[in-house]
């Protein structure tokens, strides 16, 4: 039985206009129904495959502000979302979120002021400007993954060494075991070993579900850490 909160997306392609870039992207355009299985998905590709965008549009579409934040974050510094939120349609199950976090790594600079005036005594702000960039998303994970909640999180390894993605890995699976669920675009293979997570890969024209081991992401890893020499000799050479 699908126990998600969100359970599904279908995208009504009549309120897309035809000369839309949005037709132009190979997954999405293929793409008129979504279905969630798991507490955690990932979404991985190559970059342009069109995974932040699905990402953005659906939590948009759920209720938060497109720069990122909790769903109490109403601010613009650069309206660069696109349509495809307003053609989402989303199939909600029966357990509801209580909490839920919007994090977006490219505009967290802005969300970490916004965090500032919206402080006020029974909320005291963070300070998360006063605090290296992983240090500060760290502290926003701990502050806001809860039990029962809804997370987006867009390339959440872009701040974050080796050591504290496992710590994210850490902090995310606990949260799941405890009814919460995540949508997650990454491009980190530590992060995609996530046990029991399901991985929906947007390359080869159209979005479909893989195993760990077939990711590029690993791929490229593996073969990098098993045969660094070899492989810089020729990337290196090749530009002599």
């Amino acid at each position: 039985m699908n126990r998600q909160m969100i359970q599904s997306i279908t995208i009504d392609w009549d309120k897309i206009e035809k000369s839309s870039y949005l037709r132009s992207i190979k997954a999405i355009r293929s793409l008129d129904r979504l279905t969630f299985t798991k507490p955690i998905t990932f979404f991985v590709g190559e970059n342009g495959s069109g995974k932040s965008t699905l990402l953005e549009a659906v939590a948009v579409a759920y209720g938060f502000n497109p720069e990122g934040g909790t769903k109490n974050y109403r601010f613009a510094t650069y309206q660069s979302h696109s349509e495809l939120c307003h053609a989402i349609r989303i199939a909600k199950g029966i357990n509801t979120s209580g909490w839920g976090y919007f994090f977006r790594a490219e505009s967290f600079y802005n969300v970490a002021t916004k965090e500032e005036d919206y402080a006020d005594k029974l909320h005291p702000s963070q300070k998360l400007h006063e605090k290296s960039h992983g240090e500060s998303f760290l502290a926003v994970a701990e502050r806001n993954l809860k039990p029962n909640g809804i997370y987006f999180l867009d390339e959440p390894e872009a701040a974050l060494s080796p050591q504290r993605q496992l710590t994210l890995l850490m902090e995310i699976y606990e949260c799941a075991k405890q009814g919460s669920q995540f949508i997650i675009v990454t491009h980190s293979p530590i992060l995609l070993g996530m046990p029991d997570a399901e991985i929906l890969c947007f390359d080869d024209g159209a979005i479909h579900a893989c195993k760990y081991e077939e990711t590029e992401s690993y791929q490229v890893t593996e073969l990098f850490l098993s045969h660094r020499k070899q492989i810089l000799k020729r990337l290196l050479d090749c530009g002599k």
